[in-house]
C-alpha cells in the first residue's frame, strides 16, 4: 500500500471511529439526525419520491450485484482470467462480514422505527447502522472502477457520484439517519483501500481454480 493511499485509509478508518463514537455517545450528530428525521424530507418534497425509489434500487445488493458480474463476467471472458470475479467476490464478502457485524452489535433502528425523540436507538435489534445500501454501492460500484483500464478515473468519478447519491436518497426516503450514511461511506472506502493487500489471496485462488478446471 502506497502512502497516500496508507494515509487516506489511516484518515477514512478516523472517520468511521468518530461516526461511531459519535451515536454510541448520543453527540450533536445524534441530534442532526433527528433534525432531518423530523424534517420529513419524503413530505416535503413529494415529487421526488417516484424517482428516488427507482434509483435506490442501484445500492441494492441484489441488482447491483448482478449488473456488476455480468460486466465483469464478460470481463473475465475477454482477458482469460477469473481475477475480475474473484476481487469483486472478495470484496463483498468483506464488505458483508465488517458491515454486519457492526450492524448486529449495534443494533440501532431507522427513523421510521423510532421510538424515542434524540435517542440513538441503540441495541432495540435493529440492522440499520452503518448504511448497508450506501456502503454496498460504494464496494460495488467502486470495483467496477477499480478494475476499469481505460476509463479508470471516469469510472471512479461515476462511482463516486452514485454512492453519494445513493446515501442521500436512502436520508430522503427516511430509511437511514445521517450518521448511518456516513459510517456507510467510511465502510464501503475502507474496504476499496483494503484491495491491493487482498490481491496476493486472489492470485492464489485464481491459480488453484485454474489448476482445478485444468484437470
Amino acid at each position: 500500500m502506497s502512502r497516500r493511499r496508507a494515509a487516506l485509509f489511516a484518515a477514512t478508518f478516523a472517520v468511521y471511529l468518530l461516526v461511531l463514537a459519535g451515536v454510541l455517545l448520543n453527540t450533536d450528530l445524534v441530534d442532526l439526525d433527528w433534525s432531518v428525521r423530523l424534517l420529513r424530507p419524503y413530505d416535503r418534497w413529494p415529487s421526488l419520491e417516484p424517482l428516488l425509489n427507482t434509483w435506490v434500487v442501484a445500492g441494492q445488493r441484489g441488482p447491483s450485484a448482478i449488473a456488476a458480474f455480468a460486466w465483469l463476467l464478460w470481463r473475465a471472458h475477454r482477458l482469460g482470467r477469473l481475477r475480475p470475479l474473484l476481487v469483486m467476490g472478495v470484496a463483498l464478502l468483506l464488505l458483508n462480514v465488517t458491515v454486519g457485524a457492526v450492524k448486529i452489535v449495534t443494533g440501532r433502528l431507522g427513523p421510521h422505527y423510532a421510538q424515542y425523540v434524540g435517542s440513538p436507538e441503540l441495541f432495540s435489534g435493529g440492522t440499520i447502522f452503518p448504511s448497508g445500501h450506501t456502503a454496498n454501492a460504494v464496494v460495488t460500484w467502486g470495483v467496477l472502477a477499480y478494475l476499469a483500464v481505460r476509463w479508470r478515473r471516469t469510472g471512479a468519478v461515476i462511482a463516486a457520484g452514485t454512492a453519494c447519491s445513493i446515501g442521500l436518497t436512502t436520508v430522503y426516503l427516511g430509511t437511514h439517519w445521517v450518521s448511518d450514511v456516513l459510517a456507510g461511506w467510511a465502510a464501503g472506502l475502507l474496504v476499496l483501500l483494503s484491495l491491493p493487500l487482498l490481491e496476493p489471496l486472489v492470485a492464489v485462488a485464481e491459480q488453484r481454480l485454474h489448476r482445478r478446471f485444468a484437470r
